[in-house]
């Protein structure tokens, strides 16, 4: 199976349809993140087929939960553009903005934000509990935080106050849970299927106080 064909696959069982040409994009995105990847350490993956499995298809997989949160969206810990940068893709109408605190990082987004034409993308690059940006998003993500405590910790004042924490984890996180600070809901928490991927998935969204 090539990649272009796991990718139609993959979209398919997630029952998106993605606007004209996001499928192209997405493949270009994962060229782009190839060929950055032999100079720069931006994916521990090099197989193309896991590739978009692991991070293409992963990403979208969250898109049907985040249809109901409307509104701008920051990706934070965006390393080489995941969860973001595919969002960014089936997603034109929404703000994006990719967040890392790597000056390497933050320009393979730039590149990807220009080569990919990707009018609705920004990129800040610099460490997520220095950031006050002039406006709370509707959506804050991140797969890459390990522990949903720092998390909520780091980011939670990027939120909007209507706005969610989502955060993308692998196996039901039980312990994590079980620490989260009295005035965070963090109950919402959503199993998920990744085609091609036999690993759990689990997106857990999180509303804080004021």
């Amino acid at each position: 199976m090539t990649p272009q064909v796991a990718l139609e696959r993959g979209l398919d069982e997630l029952a998106l349809e993605l606007p004209s040409g996001a499928s192209e994009k997405l493949m270009a995105y994962l060229g782009l993140l190839a060929k950055w990847n032999q100079t720069y350490n931006l994916t521990a993956i090099r197989n193309p087929l896991q590739a978009v499995s692991h991070h293409l298809l992963d990403s979208l997989s969250v898109l049907h939960d985040l249809s109901e949160c409307r509104g701008t969206l920051v990706d934070v810990g965006s390393g080489g553009g995941l969860p973001g940068i595919p969002i960014a893709i089936a997603e034109p109408a929404r703000r994006v903005t990719l967040n890392d605190t790597s000056e390497k990082k933050g320009a393979f987004l730039r590149q990807a934000v220009i080569e990919l034409g990707l009018s609705n993308a920004t990129v800040h690059v610099g460490r997520a509990e220095d950031w006050r940006p002039a406006e709370g998003f509707a959506v804050v993500i991140s797969r890459a935080f390990a522990s949903l405590v720092d998390f909520l910790a780091h980011c939670r004042h990027l939120a909007a106050p209507s706005g969610v924490l989502v955060a993308m984890k692998g196996a039901y996180p039980r312990d994590e849970l079980a620490q989260v600070p009295a005035d965070c809901d963090c109950h919402e928490v959503r199993r998920l299927k990744v085609p091609l991927l036999e690993a759990e998935r689990h997106l857990v969204l999180c509303r804080v106080g004021s």
